[in-house]
C-alpha cells in the first residue's frame, strides 16, 4: 500500500495530492490498516462513501481530510456536519442544509460531466458555488467531477474533463481542491491531475501496471479423496471425473466472496502448482482437481489470490473467471475471513 501509493504520486505533477479511496472498508482489505498504509505512502486525505465510513476514521487524520463521496440525504445533514468531514454536494437542498450548521462544514462542490449518478448539471455549477460561498456555515473545499470510462473511452474522458475545467474556470469565487481523475484517468492522463486526484483499485495493486496487489487470499485443504471414473462432485453433479481423479476440498466458498461463476472455471494454487476449480461453489467449500499436484494433504494452504512459488494469480484473473471486475472481487471477500496485516 505505501509503495503503491507513492508510486502514483512519483507517475503525476509534483504537488499533486492523492486522495486515497477507502470505502467499502479499504476495498475488502480492512479500511483502517490500509487508510494508515496510503497514509504513510505520501496520500494527504482518504475518501469513503458513508458517514459511517467516514466515522471509523476517526483519528486518522483531521476530520476536514476525509471526503465523504456518497450522495446524502439532507436528512443526513446534521450528523454529516456534526463530524467535521469534507461532505459531497450535488444539490442546493443538500448544501442549504448543511448551511444551518453553527460551525463551517467544509463541502465539495460535484459537477456532472457525464457520469450521470450525482452532480449538479454544469449549467448550474456557478449560482452553486456562490451559494456555497456566501452560507456562513459552508466552506466551498473542493469541486470536482468523475470520470466515466477512463478505462476504455478516451475521447469521453477528454471530453468530460474539458467540459469540467470549462465550468470551473468560470466560477467567480474560489473552488478549493480541484480534481476529477480516478486511478485510470491519473494513469492514462497525468495531465488532468489538477490539485487532487481520488485512487482506489490502484492504491490496492490492481489495474495499474507497476503497482504491486496489496492482498492474498488463502483457506485451507480439508479433505483430500480419490474418485473414479464418472464420479460426480458439487451441487447440481455438474462436474462429472474423465477418469480416476484426486479431488481436493478447500474452506472458502461464496459466503467468503469465491462467486458461483468461478464453478467449473479458473484455477487455485496449491503446493505451488495451478490446480482447476470443479464443481458448483458452495456457499463453505471449493473443489479442485488436485490430481497433476503431487502430495496433497489435509492442512496444505490453498491461494486464491496471490503468489505461491513461480505461480501468481491476480485479482484481476479472477475477476476475469467470474465474469466480474477486480473491484468486486476485493470488496466481496466475506467478514468472515480473517484479515492478517504484515509490513
Amino acid at each position: 500500500m505505501r509503495a503503491n501509493s507513492a508510486r502514483i504520486l512519483a507517475h503525476l505533477p509534483k504537488g499533486t495530492r492523492l486522495l486515497a479511496v477507502v470505502k467499502a472498508g479499504g476495498y475488502g482489505h480492512g479500511a483502517v490498516p490500509v487508510a494508515r498504509a496510503a497514509l504513510d505512502g505520501g496520500a494527504t486525505s482518504l475518501a469513503v462513501a458513508t458517514l459511517e465510513e467516514a466515522h471509523a476514521l476517526g483519528g486518522l487524520v483531521s476530520p476536514d481530510r476525509v471526503l465523504v463521496m456518497g450522495g446524502l440525504t439532507p436528512a443526513q445533514a446534521p450528523p454529516a456536519a456534526e463530524g467535521g468531514w469534507s461532505i459531497g454536494v450535488s444539490s442546493r437542498e443538500l448544501a442549504t442544509a448543511l448551511g444551518v450548521a453553527d460551525h463551517k462544514v467544509p463541502v465539495h462542490l460535484k459537477i456532472d460531466t457525464g457520469m450521470g449518478r450525482f452532480g449538479c448539471a454544469p449549467a448550474e455549477a456557478l449560482q452553486l458555488a456562490r451559494l456555497i460561498d456566501q452560507s456562513p456555515g459552508l466552506e466551498l473545499a473542493g469541486t470536482w467531477t468523475h470520470f466515466a470510462s477512463s478505462e476504455s473511452n478516451d475521447a469521453m474522458t477528454k471530453a468530460q474533463f474539458a467540459l469540467f475545467t470549462q465550468t470551473v474556470a468560470a466560477f467567480d469565487v474560489d473552488p478549493g481542491l480541484r480534481h476529477a481523475c480516478n486511478s485510470m484517468g491519473a494513469h492514462n492522463h497525468p495531465d488532468f491531475a489538477l490539485d487532487a486526484v481520488r485512487c482506489g483499485i490502484s492504491v490496492y495493486g490492481c489495474e495499474w501496471p507497476g503497482t504491486v496487489p496489496a492482498l492474498s487470499l488463502r483457506s485451507v485443504v480439508t479433505h483430500v479423496k480419490t474418485v473414479e471414473a464418472g464420479a460426480t462432485v458439487g451441487y447440481g453433479a455438474t462436474w462429472k471425473a474423465p477418469g480416476k481423479r484426486r479431488v481436493a476440498t478447500v474452506a472458502i466458498g461464496y459466503a467468503d466472496g469465491v462467486f458461483r461463476a468461478r464453478s467449473n472455471r479458473g484455477d487455485v494454487l496449491v503446493r505451488g502448482r495451478r490446480a482447476p476449480l470443479i464443481g458448483t461453489v458452495s456457499m463453505d467449500a471449493i473443489t479442485l482437481d488436485v490430481t497433476d499436484v503431487p502430495g496433497v494433504e489435509v492442512g496444505d494452504v490453498a491461494t486464491l489470490i496471490g503468489r505461491d512459488a513461480d505461480q501468481v494469480i491476480t485479482a484481476e484473473e479472477v475477476a476475469e473467471w467470474s465474469n466480474t471486475i477486480s473491484y468486486e472481487v476485493l470488496t466481496s471477500i466475506g467478514q468472515r475471513v480473517e484479515r492478517r496485516y504484515a509490513g
